[in-house]
């Protein structure tokens, strides 16, 4: 009984995840198939400001259903994918695009991970440099190398 139970359960579970996913998208008819293209890709490159890591192709959330609808009235308006984002990043900012321009704004972001991966280099070779001028912990001093040296070769006499 109690594997049927957990059969159940799992099986209630994958489907509510499933569809706490599912994206209702709305029906949208195209003159060309080109326009349907680029509404997609459109679509897929303007993130949703509710959301911050969804596109607005993805996200289900009132917002983004606003803006699929502003970018398909602007293309069948004849408006280029240049107008569109420039209309959508003047009135959102620039944290609309998933890919953001270089700018004094967003230079850290796009130079951040570059500035991380050189400062843990830098410590890194620091500690290798630090750690490779010193003696060892437990080296032996001349003496104690000498002696030993003798009895490795008394040992391999006998």
């Amino acid at each position: 009984m109690n594997g049927v139970r957990a059969a159940i359960l799992l099986l209630a579970l994958a489907l509510s995840a499933g569809a706490a996913r599912a994206v209702t998208f709305e029906p949208r008819q195209f003159a060309t198939p080109t326009l349907e293209v680029r509404y997609k890709h459109l679509i897929d490159e303007l993130r949703c400001l509710v959301c911050q890591n969804q596109n607005i192709a993805d996200s289900d959330a009132p917002l983004a259903q606003d803006l699929r609808r502003e970018v398909y009235r602007m293309l069948h308006e004849g408006r280029t994918d240049g107008e569109i984002t420039a209309y959508m990043t003047a009135r959102y900012g620039d944290f609309v695009l998933y890919r953001p321009p270089v700018n004094a704004v967003t230079a850290l972001l796009w130079a951040g991970p570059a500035l991380l991966v050189l400062a843990g280099l830098a410590v890194l070779a620091r500690a290798l440099t630090r750690r490779g001028g010193r003696a060892p912990a437990g080296a032996l001093s001349e003496e104690e190398r000498s002696r030993l040296d003798a009895l490795l070769a008394r040992d391999q006499r006998d």
